[in-house]
């Protein structure tokens, strides 16, 4: 059982080389409206173009992220519709993880959470069995991120989003204090060590790509995998929030040198500071099970794959190699498996795969201005 094509990341609908080009230009026009800070508060400019936005408040520093959950809630409601099981808790609890990784990856605590949740229509907040989930996992997600739920913003767009759709987003600001946890890369340099923390599945990238995957197979989303949990369920299993994992490291004088959110472009997003280094990897983590299925099904090369998906490594760290041991240790003690992967090196910008062969050059990520 597969499907009769090789499928790319390209092919399934999302284009990142014309998505990217987006981005340059919308960062390369906020650098122009820096001086519209008051005086008393200052960009820090090695931040634009990060996973967060930073600003220096004299004794600590601000940091402010925007994110949304994708197509995964479409998964959900075609669950819904085949078991009468809402998974809106799951994908809830999703939106903030997208959310709060971006904004830790800066060395930040955060203190309010936002929603955004835009349906197509208002008969869309009538099931309120759907609703509660979607409440329960946007607190639960809050209360494992260690952050207070401000409020939000729940619009109908008639016309923009299909009036059985909604779409999950938000945004969060937080502290850096001290400021010596800022963390932008600066201190980046040769004989890092790269630790990978695991990923609990698909996390809330590359579900477009999963969603054509299920319309090749018979039985759908409830095709059983391993002849446990069907396609559906794994794809909905909640992304790890690191939020409180890095709080820790930070308490405990880890340092750490720079942080990335290993979601959209893949391993790739391993490269995504500006210095000039390779980044070899020796050591790989385990693939999750639902991410297996989806190379196989898609017929994925593994470049392909890494490119695109976590394939088991969730966020990454660099640290000192006398601290990468304390690491794995207190990974550990929160029960995320964390894998001490790799090396930064000189040499040109790119990513070396080392056991499967794969190398990305600088190239292949253009997501900085």
């Amino acid at each position: 059982m597969s499907t009769t094509n090789k499928l790319t990341y390209k092919d399934s609908g999302v284009n990142y080389e014309t998505v990217d080009y987006l981005k340059r230009i919308a960062q390369q026009a906020g650098e122009k409206t820096v001086n519209n800070t008051p005086s008393n508060y200052k960009e820090v400019t090695q931040s634009r173009g990060e996973s967060a936005h930073v600003v220096d408040a004299g004794e600590y520093c601000f940091a402010s992220v925007i994110e949304g959950l994708g197509t995964k809630n479409l998964v959900a409601d075609e669950m819904y519709r085949l078991t009468d099981k809402t998974y809106y808790d799951n994908v809830a609890y999703d939106t903030v993880a997208m959310i709060v990784n971006d904004l830790i990856t800066v060395g930040a605590k955060p203190l309010t959470l936002m929603a955004y949740w835009a349906a197509g229509s208002s008969d869309w907040f009538k099931d309120q069995k759907r609703a509660d989930d979607l409440v329960t996992g946007w607190t639960k997600a809050s209360n494992d991120s260690g952050v207070a739920w401000g409020g939000g913003e729940t619009p109908v767009l008639s016309g923009v989003i299909e009036k059985d759709k909604i779409d999950l987003a938000g945004s969060c600001f937080g502290i850096i204090d001290p400021k010596s946890n800022l963390c932008l890369g600066e201190k980046l340099e040769v004989g890092d060590r790269i630790v990978l923390f695991e990923s609990s599945g698909i996390h809330a990238n590359g579900l477009t790509l999963a969603r054509k995957i299920a319309e090749s197979l018979p039985e759908g989303y409830l095709t059983k995998i391993d002849g446990e949990k069907t396609y559906g369920e794994l794809l909905l299993t909640p992304t790890i929030i690191y939020a409180k994992l890095i709080e820790d490291l930070l308490k405990n004088t880890i340092d750490i040198h720079y942080m990335v959110n290993v979601t959209g472009h893949g391993w790739r997003k391993l490269m995504r500071h500006q210095k000039d280094l390779t980044y070899k990897i020796t050591e790989l983590p385990s693939v999750p099970k639902v991410l297996q299925f989806v190379v196989e099904q898609g017929k994925l090369d593994e470049k392909e794959a890494y490119g695109n998906l976590n394939m088991g490594a969730g966020f990454a760290i660099f640290v000192p190699e006398s601290d990468a041991p304390q690491v794995l240790k207190l990974a550990e003690a929160h029960n995320i498996k964390a894998y001490n992967a790799g090396v930064v090196e000189n040499g040109d910008k790119k990513i070396i795969i080392e056991p499967k062969n794969i190398i990305f050059e600088k190239e292949s990520l253009q997501v900085r201005a």
